[in-house]
């Protein structure tokens, strides 16, 4: 009888926390997939300045009908935390569409704790969300897509916790991700080649904190940049070598984030496009740009992606074709 408790309440932990198991991501049947990206919401439960962004995340999603929507950071910015974590995500949820949550530096400073956040995230459905035990971090996780015809991957979207602030003496400003993490994603990334027969599986990054290397490209005149800077990027004054374990693995062909609010450009650096998110959030902090979403299209057996920024009232800006727009024809 014990046995059978037991059995019993593992199935139902397993109910009530992975549903991101029942859901399987892949390319519909005319090879297409895509992503909303959704940052910085910013939401403050029972705040009207915060109305504007359901606003924008319902106009997006009733237009764009995307087949994953990924909320890179900051979801929240007041209290109650849950009220406010829920409120947001349900505008997917409810809409049966698959979701996935990352971290910010601000979602848990809101009473609950990024381990709290991530249980609430738990309870509800097409949640797409997981994280791995055992490295730096709440969030981390990866999304393999299969393909059309079978259960092939055949593209991969990894997640990673960009934590908040530096905890280092003498170090101020942001934290970075750290060495275990990239270490797991460089055996994913080997693994899934060596499964792939030693071709990189075409790949996409999404975390919160931009990398060094965004002001790195954006200073360079040489480097093409599309879209909007009116800041600096706020990165980490110390690099841990995200960006040159993406290039030696060959598989990530671009990096999506969101914290600073007034950018939304992509930038072409060394053969990955660096890339902001649009910011979504209401009037609950600074915003000198509309709110809006980033859009990502993916296609099938291609190594490549369109992406595009949509605002309100369905205005479209920023088309960008990766790589075709940032290969530069010679005279």
């Amino acid at each position: 009888m014990k046995t059978l408790l037991l059995c019993l309440i593992g199935i139902f932990g397993c109910l009530q926390l992975n549903y991101a198991q029942q859901t399987n991501l892949k390319f519909n049947t005319t090879g297409k997939f895509k992503i909303v990206q959704f940052t910085d919401v910013h939401f403050i439960y029972n705040d009207p300045q915060s109305d504007i962004s359901l606003e924008r995340i319902n106009e997006v999603l009733e237009a764009e009908k995307p087949d994953l929507v990924i909320f890179t950071g900051d979801v929240i910015f007041g209290k109650p935390a849950k009220e406010s974590l829920l409120t947001v995500l349900k505008q997917t949820s409810d809409r049966q569409i698959p979701f996935a949550v990352l971290f910010g530096n601000h979602d848990d400073e809101q009473g609950l704790s990024r381990e709290q956040l991530y249980n609430i995230i738990q309870t509800l459905p097409y949640n797409v969300t997981s994280t791995t035990e055992g490295i730096s971090g709440v969030s981390n996780f990866i999304l393999p897509l299969k393909g059309s015809r079978n259960d092939k991957d055949a593209f991969i979207l990894y997640c990673l916790d960009s934590h908040a602030y530096s905890s280092l003496e003498g170090i101020n400003g942001y934290d970075y991700i750290k060495f275990d993490q990239i270490d797991w994603y460089r055996k994913n990334s080997t693994a899934y080649t060596k499964q792939n027969g030693g071709k990189p599986i075409p790949s996409l990054a999404f975390f919160h904190i931009p990398l060094p290397e965004y002001n790195q490209a954006a200073s360079d005149e040489t480097a093409i940049l599309m879209g909007t800077r009116k800041e600096k990027a706020c990165a980490p004054q110390l690099n841990s070598g995200l960006f040159t374990s993406m290039k030696e693995m060959g598989d990530v062909m671009g990096t999506f984030v969101g914290h600073d609010h007034d950018c939304d450009y992509a930038v072409y650096w060394k053969g990955i496009l660096l890339t902001y998110g649009r910011y979504t959030g209401g009037n609950t902090v600074y915003n000198n740009l509309p709110n809006g979403a980033r859009i990502i299209e993916l296609t099938e057996g291609e190594k490549g992606f369109k992406t595009w920024i949509r605002l309100k009232d369905n205005e479209i800006i920023n088309r960008i074709n990766y790589p075709a727009d940032f290969i530069k024809k010679k005279d």
